[in-house]
């Protein structure tokens, strides 16, 4: 288990110093295949500021045009989370039957026995996996084309046998407050123009990730499609807050650490699409948490991590 430490630190730094950190480890927890609390924080939190040094110091790109990168990379994934299972039912041709995807509005597929006898080709998931997919591996000019039909989807489409009405009705996403819904034009709106400016500015220079890290998305694919865990189910919000904490985390330690703005950007992205939803709630929807709270929650990390970046270039400074 200490190896799964390990991950957060980039592959260079496990080549020269992984075998020492695990002897470490072995010598002063004996018999123990995971250190205590602290110490694997400390390890993580070590291995957040490796990676983050090693991208601030690589010149190849301008910080703003990777934070606009990570910023689509956000928003697709907080577009896809919603319809995993759905997708997962739609990859395998399996027939969900009462578990699926909000499925009174969204159809059924043409090889499941639903009700009415409603049904579409698609799952409106496909449109977000593709922008992520297409991202991780850096070419804009697939994504942006998913982004737009998601936009179309949500302002055009409001029935048929492509999407059913998945793209005007949509299963809502919680997480940190008040739902987003297929038919919310700001999510698929950010994500289009984040992924158009990409495509213009020279996508040659964006960074292109190894499809290892499509490996915790086919995971969620499968947890979400086998267990049958959609958005609204309480399991599904308590792991999709701990996610987004975690993820605000490591943008303030990369932020800290560095005193690069880059991370700020798709911060400032997640929170902006998120308070407008909580504004623009749609009526009739749960709430998942206290409207102030999830406010605070949102909009607190983006002065702090602008105080950590000053902090960190005046220490630059001065030293």
């Amino acid at each position: 288990m200490n190896r799964l430490l390990l991950a957060a630190h980039p592959k260079s730094y496990r080549s020269r110093h992984g075998a020492e950190l695990l002897a470490c480890l072995s010598e002063a927890y004996p018999g123990r295949s995971w250190p205590p609390p602290r110490e694997a924080v400390a390890l993580a939190r070590a291995g957040v500021r490796t990676r983050a040094r090693a991208v601030a110091d690589d010149t190849a790109r301008p910080w703003w045009l990777d934070g606009i990168h990570l910023a689509a990379l956000v928003l697709a994934a907080l577009a896809l989370v919603p319809y995993l299972q759905d997708v997962w039912h739609w990859a395998l041709r399996i027939d969900p039957g009462t578990h699926a995807i909000a499925f009174r509005h969204s159809g059924w597929f043409p090889w499941a026995r639903g009700e009415g006898g409603r049904t579409r080709l698609l799952p409106y998931g496909l449109l977000p996996l593709t922008a992520l997919i297409a991202l991780l591996r850096g070419k804009p000019w697939i994504a942006l084309p998913a982004a737009a039909t998601m936009v179309l989807a949500g302002s055009v489409f409001s029935g048929g046998t492509l999407f059913g009405t998945e793209g005007k009705v949509g299963l809502g996403y919680y997480g940190l407050g008040a739902p987003i819904t297929a038919h919310d034009p700001v999510l698929s709106a950010a994500l289009c123009a984040a992924c158009a400016v990409l495509a213009v500015c020279r996508p040659g220079r964006l960074r292109r990730h190894s499809y290892r890290r499509l490996v915790p998305l086919a995971f969620a694919l499968f947890v979400a499609g086998g267990l049958h865990v959609i958005a609204v189910s309480p399991l599904f919000q308590r792991g999709m807050f701990v996610l987004e904490i975690a993820g605000l985390l490591a943008a303030w330690v990369s932020t800290a650490a560095t005193g690069d703005h880059r991370w700020l950007i798709p911060v400032a992205a997640f929170a902006f699409v998120r308070v407008q939803a909580i504004v623009l709630r749609p009526d009739g929807l749960m709430r998942s948490l206290p409207d102030l709270l999830v406010l605070v929650l949102l909009i607190a990390p983006l002065p702090a991590l602008a105080i950590a970046a000053r902090r960190r270039q005046d220490r630059a400074l001065l030293g």
